[in-house]
């Protein structure tokens, strides 16, 4: 027995009138019957088609302001017969039922209405739809003998493989199909659900509900994964939100990758962390410069050259719209550096564009205005699961801050110390970061030990250690780290504090003078 079917009845009710018309012909044309219901039929019907609307069939006019449309036995009945058993035929016949071979729906605009701005509880509810839901769950339940069409994209496939098959579709075709359209209901429930979550009181289960339910767009095929022979896409949240990396738009140069929207989302979480202007280049998810300052023109250059061996390649992100005067900073670095592979920004003038695009291998990414609190969750894979927690979003309070050493930091060496906090926040532990002036100039990232990282900072600073101060993302939990930042220069330094050995450390900062600061909140980055 042949699994392809015969299209010889196609029910459409559709909100996204694209294509529905050469759809209609095409179906016409095949001799297809085609039923329909009132905007979808209205449509059809003034291209010429030849229409019959389901209140024909049912008896009844639509209810409740079109609520009450499609949810009739003389619908349901004919998506779900199984043509392969006697009784449900006989049963559908003797209701005056037949059966619908084709269902073409799609679902009022939830996600579109929700992701307005200022959006209302109520024109939400209303485009939550009910009729197309229970229409597509029949089709696609009965896929053996019904085709469920949900996409428009679709549209054409559908046709071509119908004018080759004498007006029949293949099992393995119905099948995609329900498939899709199981995906299509599945991602609009969660984002009702979601959105609802974000207005009603979400009470015991706050953010981490005992069922995980989400609902993510592929955005796009990425041109591999960290490695070529690793596969990858980039998925967007649905409804999308603006001033999130997903939703971040390329102006110019090649596809991101999937390394790159991570050094990216690195780049940016650093840069948007001051709300002076700021400038981060990240290399492998670490920072290898960071400056903020009093223009932008100056975190950039200071930000580039605090490592440009390592800036070579890297991703930059900047916390400003670049204009005219800092793009021919960035030029100018570049000649140095030679290349960046991104470039991100809450945006760039028709002047700062015209002369980035000069770089064809840096790819240019605007991102709009971003806010701190972009992440609701932060998720992380694990082998058959998720690990979920909320971002580390935390903004020190200097009043906070407990002096430890019997010297107290100058003005100055409290400035480096805050703007070492921030910036070791994003350096993946153990991290250690020696900042002066606004400006990097030792990171020491993800080793097994402290000290093993405060070794690589003061390398990295070299003289310019000399008076600068220092950060940790954890406590010292021996004092070899806070002797070693010492002998190389550091005046002050910041750390969580709460280790057993706070008292020897703290002792060997006052045998070399040197101000400390706890902060009592840790900010380790795995």
């Amino acid at each position: 027995m042949s699994n392809k079917k015969n299209v010889q009845r196609a029910l459409l009710s559709v909100s996204d009138k694209a294509g529905l018309v050469e759809l209609g012909q095409g179906l016409s044309a095949m001799g297809v019957q085609l039923l329909a219901t009132g905007g979808t039929a209205n449509a059809l019907e003034e291209a010429g088609l030849k229409i019959t609307r389901t209140d024909a069939l049912t008896g009844f006019t639509e209810l409740l302001d079109g609520r009450v449309k499609t949810l009739h036995p003389a619908i349901h009945a004919g998506l779900l017969a199984r043509r392969d058993l006697p009784q449900h035929m006989e049963q559908l016949r003797g209701a005056g039922f037949f059966p619908i071979d084709l269902l073409v729906v799609n679902l009022y605009p939830f996600e579109k209405t929700v992701s307005k701005e200022g959006v209302s509880l109520e024109e939400a509810i209303e485009n939550i739809d009910i009729g197309g839901v229970a229409l597509i769950r029949s089709a696609g339940k009965n896929h053996a003998d019904v085709a469920v069409l949900t996409d428009p994209g679709d549209y054409q496939s559908i046709l071509d493989e119908m004018k080759g098959n004498s007006g029949a579709l293949s099992l393995e075709t119905r099948k995609m199909l329900a498939l899709k359209a199981f995906r299509h209901t599945s991602a609009y429930d969660t984002a009702i659900s979601g959105f609802l979550g974000s207005r009603f009181d979400a009470g015991k289960e706050g953010i981490f509900p005992d069922r995980l339910i989400l609902a993510y767009r592929k955005k796009s095929g990425l041109r591999y994964g960290e490695n070529p022979h690793q596969a990858a896409a980039v998925y967007e949240e649905m409804p999308p939100r603006r001033g999130t990396l997903a939703s971040s738009q390329a102006i110019h140069g090649k596809e991101l990758s999937h390394n790159n929207y991570l050094d990216f989302e690195s780049a940016l979480s650093l840069a948007h962390e001051f709300d002076e202007p700021a400038c981060a280049v990240i290399k492998h998810r670490n920072p290898c410069g960071c400056s903020s300052g009093p223009s932008l023109s100056i975190a950039i250059e200071k930000a580039v050259m605090a490592d440009p061996l390592s800036a070579f390649g890297g991703m930059v992100a900047i916390n400003r719209v670049i204009d005219q005067a800092a793009a021919s900073t960035i030029m100018e670095v570049l000649k140095q550096v030679r290349k960046f592979d991104g470039l991100a920004a809450v945006d760039f003038t028709p002047e700062a564009l015209e002369l980035l695009k000069a770089k064809k291998d840096t790819t240019l990414v605007k991102t709009g205005e971003m806010p701190r609190e972009a992440v609701r969750v932060a998720m992380r894979g694990i082998g058959g699961g998720l690990l979920l927690q909320t971002p580390d979003i935390h903004q020190l309070d200097p009043k906070e801050l407990k002096v430890v050493t019997k010297r107290a930091p100058t003005e100055a060496e409290m400035r480096d110390l805050l703007f070492s906090w921030r910036v070791v926040k994003h350096v993946v532990s153990n991290a250690i970061v020696f900042g002066r002036d606004g400006v990097t100039i030792g990171i020491g990232a993800g080793q097994v030990n402290r000290v093993g990282s405060v070794a690589i900072a003061a390398k990295m600073a070299g003289d310019k250690a000399k008076g600068a101060a220092m950060a940790s993302d954890a406590f010292f939990p021996f004092p070899d780290g806070v002797e070693a930042a010492a002998k190389a220069g550091i005046t002050a330094a910041i750390q969580p504090g709460g280790s057993l050995r706070d008292e020897e450390t703290i002792a060997t900062a006052d045998k070399y003078g040197m101000a400390m600061v706890l902060t009592g909140i840790r900010h380790f980055k795995h």
